[in-house]
């Protein structure tokens, strides 16, 4: 492959999201899902809606406290983390509960070999996309839906259970970063960077296609939120202000997205980055009346104490090197790349009517 332009090098760097840590809140009673009956979801994608399948290690932080376990100051309800890139729910316990479930289906990896729990399995990997990313070494969203075929073709998850079931699949930039895997990109000169962003936006759609022909009933899709305004970022300014740059490239992203998913039967595009915008990044007067529920809406709850350093980390001797705001109820974005709890409920709130709407209609064969 030839040499990549600086400029589009920088945009790979304007766009890097570091993507692999998270985690969620308590077990309240499901709401009231919507008038289908929806028993099961399968989820796949990235650290917005991986609950658990990261293995627990060193490398990964969303198996750290304070991840997956931090309420507020005066302590947490959950000592130990779940394996989920936030300070408690992340995004698809919210649709979980939507859906008429308590929350998000057990992850793949902590699910007992040849099953599968009635209300579903989430296969998604903080850290993926549908290209490989090396230095993360999690499976791409092909590979996500692979491993959901073989066990449909097993008969571990029947098709009857498919009848009933709703897929969420988020892909939140990971193909972005400057460690991802571009070689059958064709990326010769900037002219080429719309055609990468096609050809992500294309796997994602080829991928939603495969679900709704294994049998899968209803498919959601996350689109690309406005990754400029994401505390990694906005440290250079003192998160002020968003990257316009990083923002147009989701823009293109969405439109793609849109044009290949906007008039597909059985399918859902779910609007993060109006939702995020609304609350983050919305001209004065404006926005959303979520959007005061929040404090220095681009500035982290967890941060780190140094420039190289990430929420979560801690010294050889145990001492913190990071610090913590006192509520994160406050608070929109948990560390450099994730929401918090209340930021995610928030978006979802943002998202319910239209979904509710979509999860209504009759399946169209």
């Amino acid at each position: 492959m030839k040499l990549m332009p600086t400029v589009f090098c920088l945009l790979l760097v304007v766009l890097a999201l570091d993507a692999a840590r998270v985690e969620a809140r308590g077990t309240p009673s499901a709401d009231q899902g919507s008038k289908n009956e929806w028993s099961s979801m399968f989820v796949f994608g990235d650290g917005f809606v991986d609950n658990g399948n990261l293995p627990k290690t060193d490398t990964w932080r969303q198996w750290s406290y304070p991840y997956g376990s931090y309420l507020n100051s005066r302590g947490s309800a959950t000592p130990v983390p779940t394996g989920r890139l936030s300070n408690y729910w992340i995004q698809s316990d919210f649709i979980a509960r939507i859906l008429g479930l308590s929350e998000a289906p057990p992850s793949y990896r902590l699910t007992p070999h040849l099953s599968c729990d009635p209300s579903g399995m989430t296969f998604a990997f903080g850290g993926a996309g549908v290209y490989e990313v090396p230095d993360k070494k999690v499976p791409t969203l092909a590979t996500q839906v692979n491993a959901f075929t073989r066990l449909l073709n097993a008969g571990v998850i029947s098709k009857q259970q498919l009848q009933s079931s709703v897929a969420l699949v988020s892909i939140s930039g990971s193909d972005y970063m400057t460690g991802a895997n571009v070689e059958n990109a064709f990326l010769s000169s900037f002219d080429d960077i719309d055609s990468y962003i096609g050809n992500v936006t294309t796997e994602i759609a080829k991928n939603v296609g495969k679900l709704q022909r294994l049998g899968v009933r209803k498919v959601l899709v996350n689109n690309m939120h406005p990754i400029g305004c994401t505390p990694l970022r906005t440290s250079s300014n003192n998160y002020t202000t968003c990257d316009l740059l990083a923002n147009y490239a989701a823009t293109v992203h969405n439109m793609n997205i849109e044009h290949l998913m906007g008039n597909k039967n059985n399918a859902h595009i779910l609007d993060l980055y109006t939702a995020f915008t609304d609350i983050v990044n919305h001209a004065p007067g404006e926005g959303s009346e979520r959007s005061n529920n929040f404090k220095r809406k681009l500035t982290p709850c967890c941060e780190a104490s140094t420039e190289l350093g990430y929420c979560g980390q801690v010294s050889p001797s145990g001492e913190r090197l990071y610090d913590l705001c006192k509520n994160p109820d406050k608070k929109f974005y948990w560390d450099e790349t994730y929401p918090t709890t209340a930021g995610w409920e928030a978006v979802t709130e943002a998202l319910e009517e239209p979904l509710r709407e979509f999860l209504d209609r009759d399946y169209v064969p």
